[in-house]
């Protein structure tokens, strides 16, 4: 199986997760520090599009990744899937033609292979269903033929200080015993698997 399809299903995890979302629960707070339901889905759809951008050879393109503004009113579900399907069409075609990524968010002024360039936004897309899950108080279950690729790609995201804390993608990694391959995953990315909104 392609990465390019590994991360289509890992986006219809999400699309469940953003279409039950409702208004009042925009102010949700979520696991991902100081970010509300819909500061979340902001960025996702901004990471979507930037890495849409990216796998079309215009990553280093300024504002490529930006948090994308979702105004009162507008159709999240919607918003969210026409960016995950074009998402979709470009990792698929960049992933056959074997094309390089400029990420400067990872690395200014490197180039990313393809299947790695994907494999990032696999791990965050996963992660980020999570997270919005968590936010909403549902389950949430990582099926088997995603947990092995996110939890390598977990496994490679360095875990020295300078690649942690509040102004990047992942907290410390956090000590505890993993009830689940991804509380593993979890765990290696800074974040509580046993994390629950306030009530």
């Amino acid at each position: 199986m392609t990465l390019a399809t590994l991360h289509s299903r890992a986006q219809a995890l999400l699309s469940p997760l953003v279409a039950a979302v409702r208004p009042e629960d925009l102010d949700r707070p979520t696991p991902c520090t100081e970010w509300t339901a819909l500061r979340l889905l902001e960025h996702i759809v901004g990471q979507q599009d930037g890495f849409a951008e990216a796998a079309y050879g215009r990553g280093d393109t300024p504002g490529a990744f930006d948090d994308r503004p979702l105004p009162p009113g507008i159709d999240l579900s919607a918003a969210y899937v026409h960016s995950a399907k074009a998402l979709t069409e470009a990792f698929t075609e960049a992933e056959t033609e074997g094309r390089a990524f400029a990420l400067p968010e990872v690395l200014p002024g490197h180039a990313f292979p393809a299947a790695q360039a994907i494999g990032f936004q696999l791990l965050d897309t996963v992660v980020h269903a999570w997270d919005l899950a968590a936010a909403l108080g549902q389950p949430f279950d990582c099926p088997q033929e995603l947990l092995g690729p996110v939890l390598e790609i977990t496994e490679l995201v360095p875990a020295h200080e300078a690649f942690r804390g509040p102004d990047r993608a992942f907290g410390p990694v956090l000590a505890g015993t993993p009830g689940s391959g991804f509380d593993r995953v979890l765990l290696l990315l800074g974040r509580d698997p046993g994390w629950k909104a306030p009530s």
